[in-house]
């Protein structure tokens, strides 16, 4: 029998699944199913009418291929649109949600089936995809250009199993999809249920033809990097630069791109400086939230560029919180939405008091009871469990890896999963973790605090120093960024043996914190490795007077620290008196 012709030729590779089909299936196989074969008949029928062909379905998968990129992006974008529609009376954990990645590239067609490595790409982009959301690779991005009305995320290089050279991948978002403010005018978008934000592009008011270049640049960083805090629906460049020297009110702007925030700015050179201005407006009411002025030299242009942007961003991020927490205090209780209910939760976790915890943690657990598989929920659900006396290191453990398991780029996700390991002394994985958080979120100053602790005990004094100094440049008037920088300081001095520079970070967070039982106890041992044996004595009554039966066992038992940081610790106490226990 002879073997089907084989056939070549350059295809847009489109494939989907379904997010999370395994867990569906186990609550109820009938229900899944039959819903599965109703949305099927929603995606063949636009596939057909945007003139693809499916080759494949195996269960709650697909692969189609269309002659033309526009086309499958296109039909991508409906196919997401139709299903968000379907979805919306169902409950927010039996909604069934696709996955959509896209590529284009050489293959092979042999009757039925498709082969090469675009498929092979275009399934990896799929698994890159968020629930209801869509990855295009670079070489569709480029065949698209300004064609179509959509707004794209570029995520950057992503290496992908079985495929060598890093592919280049750009998101699009699935259920509120982001588009020209011309295909909207006169008509009002819904508001996403997370902050959302589009970034003007900045007034360049030099005069000077060349700061164009430098206002687009940092514009387009901000864009990225915003886009990057998981917490926050951030606006497509292409979509903010519609609006590029047009003077249009900035709550029509809100209500066209459906934001909630605007921010917007101006660049000014004079000579070899450059100031940038940069403002946070709230949308429905016209109202600034935050403003700021950055003055530099232009050494580097581009050395500027990232700092402003770095600054701007890790600035933003509380200031929204904040604004979100006022927006969501004129709500009553029990009107709140999951988003505001984690809001809520945020402003009493910064209280830093049991009671405020005990809050955080009902309002965590009710935000899940509404979207059982919201990730930022669990992730600070995980947090909160981290915090406090006693503990649950266990329970904090499994919600930090179910909120990972709805989202594995949330890096508050990756926070607390590092968090919880540190604590259980498994500083290997809570180094790896932190930096995974990193990954996702390069401004993420709580994350960069924390990672110097694991940095400092395993020796690794002056990456130590240098992680927790960038936290405290990214967010210098953050409480708690502030508390583990500085313990991240204190453990790296000690393990250099520089007692005195761990005397100067210890009190300072005895400062913000005095009944902080660790910087106590870290601050008497500093001192007995100095042999002060006056500032020994009134360090160590201090910490007994905070927990009379305080004593190395306790320390042995409970410290994070392992290794040589944690035996230099318990000798500093022993030479300061501590009983053993």
């Amino acid at each position: 029998m002879e073997a089907p012709s084989v056939e070549r030729k350059l295809a847009a590779i489109f494939a989907a699944d379904v997010e999370g089909y395994s867990r569906l299936m186990g609550r109820d196989e009938v229900g899944t199913l039959r819903t599965l074969t109703a949305y099927r008949v929603i995606v063949d029928r636009l596939i057909a009418s945007c003139r693809g062909r499916i080759f494949t379905t195996a269960g709650d998968s697909l692969v189609a291929d269309f002659a033309s990129a526009v086309d499958a992006v296109q039909c991508a974008v409906a196919v997401q649109d139709a299903i968000a529609k379907e979805n919306a009376d169902q409950p927010a954990d039996e909604r069934m949600r696709f996955r959509i990645g896209i590529h284009v590239g050489d293959i092979m067609v042999q009757g039925d089936n498709l082969f090469g490595d675009a498929v092979n790409i275009a399934a990896r982009l799929e698994s890159l995809a968020e629930p209801g959301g869509i990855c295009i690779s670079g070489a569709v991005r480029d065949h698209i250009g300004t064609k179509l009305p959509v707004g794209f995320i570029d995520i950057g290089p992503q290496q992908v199993k079985n495929i060598n050279q890093p592919i280049k991948a750009y998101c699009i978002s699935g259920e509120t999809l982001p588009i020209t403010a011309a295909s909207v005018v006169g008509s009002s978008l819904p508001l996403p249920d997370k902050p959302s934000i589009v970034v003007l592009p900045f007034q360049n008011m030099s005069g000077d033809s060349e700061q164009e270049y430098f206002a687009d640049g940092i514009v387009e960083e901000i864009i990225t990097a915003l886009s990057k805090v998981r917490w926050f629906f951030v606006i497509a460049r292409n979509s903010s630069f519609t609006y590029k020297g047009r003077a249009i009110e900035v709550k029509q702007i809100g209500r066209e791109l459906g934001v909630r925030y605007v921010l917007e700015g101006s660049v000014r050179k004079g000579g070899n400086r450059v100031r940038v201005t940069a403002q946070l407006v709230d949308a429905a009411t016209g109202n600034h939230v935050w403003a700021e002025r950055y003055d530099r030299e232009l050494a580097d242009i581009f050395a500027v560029q990232d700092e402003i942007t770095e600054q701007v961003v890790a600035t933003i991020e509380p200031e929204l919180y904040a604004a979100e927490h006022v927006r969501s205090q004129r709500k009553a209780p029990e009107s709140l939405d999951a988003w505001e209910c984690v809001i809520r939760a945020l402003s009493y976790v910064s209280q830093g008091t049991l009671e405020g915890n005990a809050q955080a943690e009902a309002l965590c657990r009710r935000a899940l009871l509404i979207a059982p598989r919201y990730s930022q929920a669990r992730s600070l659900l995980a947090w909160v469990l981290l915090r406090g006396h006693g503990p649950r290191l266990q329970e904090a453990l499994t919600e930090s890896l179910e909120a990972l398991s709805v989202d594995e780029r949330d890096a508050w996700a990756h926070l607390t999963h590092g968090i919880a390991l540190w604590r259980m002394r498994r500083h290997g994985e809570a180094e790896e973790a932190f930096r995974r958080a990193l990954d996702f979120n390069p401004n993420f100053a709580l994350a960069h605090a924390f990672l110097g602790c694991p940095l400092a005990t395993r020796g690794a004094d002056e990456e130590a120093i240098k992680s927790a100094e960038r936290a405290l440049r990214l967010s210098p008037l953050d409480g708690l960024v502030s508390a583990y920088a500085s313990f991240a300081m204190v453990f790296a001095h000690f393990g250099a043996e520089r007692y005195a520079d761990g005397v100067v970070w210890a009190r300072r967070l005895i400062e913000k914190q005095p009944e902080n039982l660790m910087a106590n106890y870290l601050l008497v041992a500093a001192f007995a490795m100095q042999k002060d044996s006056i500032m020994v004595a009134e360090a160590l009554a201090r910490l007994l007077r905070l927990q009379r039966d305080f004593s190395l066992a306790w320390v042995s038992s409970t410290t994070p620290l392992i290794g040589e940081v944690a035996d230099r610790v318990l000798e500093g106490l022993r030479k300061a008196g501590l009983p053993e226990k």
